[in-house]
Formats: structure tokens, sequence, C-alpha cells
């Protein structure tokens, strides 16, 4: 099933698609019934609510359903706890950044200021002259967990999505952190959609693309990570509690500005359109304001 959330009157609120139909939680009867309106935060935190839209989405008809090319897109999470992103995560985006590759995960946070939707406009702050993309697998976390065996990880998973790491190279090397480069408001794009676990057999072999302007940047493998979604989410556990909610953004590959030639590099400028489409997942699309 995908899920994420849609704006109606103002409002964000659950839906789900199905059959290339948005369907807003509210509108099944079956649900709407025993719930309020509720966003997507809460159905990952309580699993009888998320019981309760497995059962009643496919099931009942839906007394109002959303026409695909004007949905407003909000992001798949609106408060997680924690957003954990990971660097340096493809050989390829290693070797075109002619960095080390790293031993161990390289972790950085984000904040839930940097959090949009598909199709909203992302402000490129006055202080940047250098904007990057990067495409990514997202994990949203569904179960609670310290210390998992990466044997066990996934089975903490609710489900996936798309993810841009907007970045802003010349404040992202300002210093030794990363995090000025990474936290502006609207730099972690995400959805459209989750796409719930139960449909994705193996996230390590899920196509990944990137367009700019309709050109093809990305063009790779989540084979390719050098940390794999079940040894990320077992690494990061060793450290910290997971929560429902809490976002993992599993990194990068090759194909980004910043990895270009410096005589080649053309940063993102206003009007830019950047695409990521991952199989299973969807398409999620920015223009750059």
């Amino acid at each position: 099933m995908k899920i994420g959330n849609v704006k109606i009157g103002g409002k964000v609120q659950a839906a789900v698609e199905m059959e290339g139909r948005i369907i807003p939680l509210s509108a099944v009867k079956g649900f709407a019934d025993r719930y309020r309106i509720v966003v997507t935060d809460d159905i990952i935190r309580n699993p009888e609510m998320f019981h309760a839209v497995m059962e009643s989405a496919p099931q009942e008809s839906p007394s109002r359903q959303l026409n695909n090319g004007n949905v407003e897109y909000a992001p798949v999470i609106l408060q997680p706890q924690k957003i954990i992103c990971v660097g340096l995560n493809y050989r390829s985006h290693v070797a075109e950044t002619k960095d080390q590759i790293p031993e161990s995960p390289v972790l950085f946070s984000k904040y839930a200021n940097s959090l949009a939707g598909s199709g909203d406009n992302i402000p490129i702050p006055h202080e940047t002259k250098q904007l990057d993309y990067e495409g990514e697998l997202g994990i949203v976390i569904g179960k609670k967990g310290s210390s998992i065996k990466e044997s066990d990880a996934l089975d903490h998973v609710f489900g996936y999505f798309i993810g841009n790491d907007v970045s802003a190279r010349d404040l992202q090397f300002r210093t030794s952190q990363w995090l000025l480069g990474k936290s502006g408001d609207g730099f972690y794009p995400c959805g459209p959609f989750i796409t719930t676990a139960d449909e994705i057999r193996d996230p390590q072999k899920l196509s990944l693309k990137t367009e700019l302007n309709g050109e093809l940047r990305q063009n790779s493998d989540t084979s390719y990570m050098i940390f794999s979604c079940s040894y990320l989410i077992s690494y990061i556990s060793r450290f910290m509690t997971l929560y429902p909610g809490d976002i993992i953004s599993t990194g990068t590959p090759e194909g980004v500005i910043l990895g270009m030639p410096e005589d080649r590099r053309v940063w993102i400028r206003k009007g830019d359109r950047i695409s990521i489409e991952i199989e299973g997942l969807g398409r999620l699309e920015n223009t750059f304001s």
C-alpha cells in the first residue's frame, strides 16, 4: 500500500494511493467512522490504526477521491523524532567526490524544517551559490528498537519513500561539520507516498534515477550501497533507540553536481526542476525558486 499526506482545504490529512486513485482516509467510510482526520504520523505510531487502514481502504467505496494531477502533497512524515542521513554510501559517489571509502557509516542530521512535499517549491537561500541535489532511498521506522540485529532490521521498517538530500555545498564544507549545508528550509523534499514494507521484497534491488530539467543525471541502483538498509538500521540502533516515524535517508549515488569537473558545474538555479524516481516508490518532483 502507498500512504502519504495531502492538503485538502488548507488542512493536511493522510491518503492512500490505490490503482492510480488517491483516496483521503476521511473519505473511506470504514476508517472514517472509527477515527478522526489523521496524518501518517498517527498511523505509523498506532498499529491498530494501521491495521484499520489495511482492512478498510481496499474494501470500502470511497465517497471522494482526488484528481491525481491536482493533488497537493505534504511531507510523508510531518514530525519525525529523528531524520538521520547517511553520507558517502555509494562507492561511485565516493569516487566522484574524490573522498575515502568510509569504514563506518557517515551519519548526519536534518530537522523537521527541512521537510517538503512533492510538488512544493523549494526556496534557494541567499547564503548559498552552490545548491545541489541528491536522490536517495528513505526508510521510515515502524517499530521501536535498540541494538537491533541486522537479520531482524527490516522487520522494524514501516515503509520506503523517495527523498532529495538538498545540499548547499559551499555551506556544507565551510567547516568540518556538514549540518549548515544540509538543514535549510525545504532541504529534504520527500514523497509523494510511503510504500509499505510488504510491497518491497528487497530494498537493495531498486533502480534510482534523478533528472534535472528532464536531463538524466543519476542512474543507479540501491544494490551499490556500501552499507545496506539492514546494516544501517542495526548500526544506528546501537547508539540510539529508533522509534516509529524516525527517518533514515540512505545516501546518494554518483551524478551529483559536486562530482562534475569544476568548469562544468552549474548549480541549481531558480526555475530548475528536480525529478527523482525509485522503482516501486513513484516519482518525487520539486521546482526551486
